[in-house]
């Protein structure tokens, strides 16, 4: 009887490993062909969250046409990302194309330093040095960073695929949102049956935490960035200087890893003040210190209240999901890492012995923003 019993033992456990690693063959491959759509896909969901208070108004007042106001956000938003990427592009064209004739033309020309520019600490000197050489003989100076030009069209030609294929996944992720917008009812109550099955009793509040959290993140960081780059890019264009939607696209990125548009703003400044007079100079450099010191007002204004996300968070989830999902994981990776952030926050404050997290606020009350 003994063997028989282990004998018995032994058969369902060989079926039961057999049919596990069935399963996992199959969520494997399930995986692998949905993989390409996984970020457009979370990208959607993630602006279908962010839109849904205000696609919630406008279909009240379409007499509750779901389809139809969720077709009208589709075609307004890809109306607002597609207006300003073919202004970019017209944009980077032309410029790289006027650039290229003067060089070939040996027409172009570059203004001597201002006196201001030597005074500035540790790299002043070198760079008025280098500023003068370049004014005086171009031709030499290219030919000494000849190597460092090469190594920067290399990188501004893979950063223009990867934006283009962005830009193609963020088409397609407000195609997706448009979706989940007019089905929106259906997607909530899948959402919190899945939050029931995996956490219980807690799984409706950590999915509303969650909403809570991507709503905040999307206006405070990201929110923040399109209005500080959207502004440097008026300045731009108000003062006339080249390439002014490259210029744009770096603000955005800087913003978004939460790096000050500073860094752009100030040389872009100093650019303007050695070329467009006095007085159009330091009415550029005014407003580009306003635009890059303003996220410190927005910020505390959009990030909803009682829900501080660490910097530190947003600065890996926006580097990460950019490396490992290009341009579009620029956006998805420091939501998806905040979401994550929050709700190990919450999870750790269940138990009351467990060490309270340092600098880790209380958790938001559920559907806070």
């Amino acid at each position: 009887m003994p063997e028989s019993s282990d004998s018995g033992y032994l058969t369902r456990t060989l079926e039961a490993a057999v049919r596990l690693g069935a399963l996992l063959l199959l969520a494997a491959w399930c995986f692998q062909i949905v993989q390409p759509f996984v970020i457009p896909v979370v990208w959607g969901a993630i602006l279908a969250v962010l839109l849904y208070p205000a696609y919630r108004w406008v279909c009240n007042g379409l007499g509750g046409r779901r389809a139809l106001t969720a077709a009208l956000f589709t075609i307004l938003a890809l109306v607002i990302l597609l207006t300003p990427t073919a202004m970019f592009a017209t944009t980077l064209v032309s410029f790289t194309r006027d650039l290229v004739q003067e060089l070939n033309a040996g027409t172009l020309s570059v203004p001597p330093p201002p006196e201001s520019v030597g005074a500035l600490p540790i790299i002043g000197e070198s760079l008025e040095t280098f500023w003068l050489d370049a004014s005086t003989n171009l031709e030499g100076a290219l030919r000494q960073l000849a190597p460092q030009i090469g190594a920067l069209l290399q990188w501004i030609l893979s950063t223009a695929v990867g934006t283009g294929l962005g830009i193609l996944q963020f088409t397609l992720s407000i195609v997706i949102s448009g979706v989940f917008l007019a089905r929106a009812e259906a997607a909530e109550a899948v959402s919190r049956t899945v939050g029931t099955r995996l956490a219980g009793t807690r799984g409706i509040e950590l999915v509303d935490l969650a909403g809570a959290t991507q709503r905040s993140v999307a206006r405070g960081i990201q929110g923040v960035a399109l209005i500080q780059s959207l502004l440097a890019g008026a300045g731009f264009v108000a003062v006339g200087v080249p390439g002014a939607g490259l210029w744009v696209l770096l603000c955005l990125l800087l913003a978004i890893v939460q790096l000050p548009p500073g860094l752009v703003l100030i040389p872009v400044a100093l650019y303007v003040l050695s070329t467009a007079g006095t007085v159009t100079g330091v009415l550029f450099l005014i407003w580009s210190i306003f635009v890059s010191i303003l996220d410190n007002f927005l910020k505390p204004l959009l990030l909803g209240r009682g829900l501080e996300v660490p910097m530190l968070v947003i600065f890996v989830g926006a580097i990460g999901g950019f490396l490992a999902s290009g341009f579009l994981g620029l956006f998805v990776g420091s939501i998806v890492l905040a979401i994550g952030y929050e709700l190990l926050v919450s999870w750790l404050a269940e138990s009351p012995e467990a060490p309270e997290m340092a600098g880790a606020p209380p958790a938001p009350a559920p559907g806070a923003s």
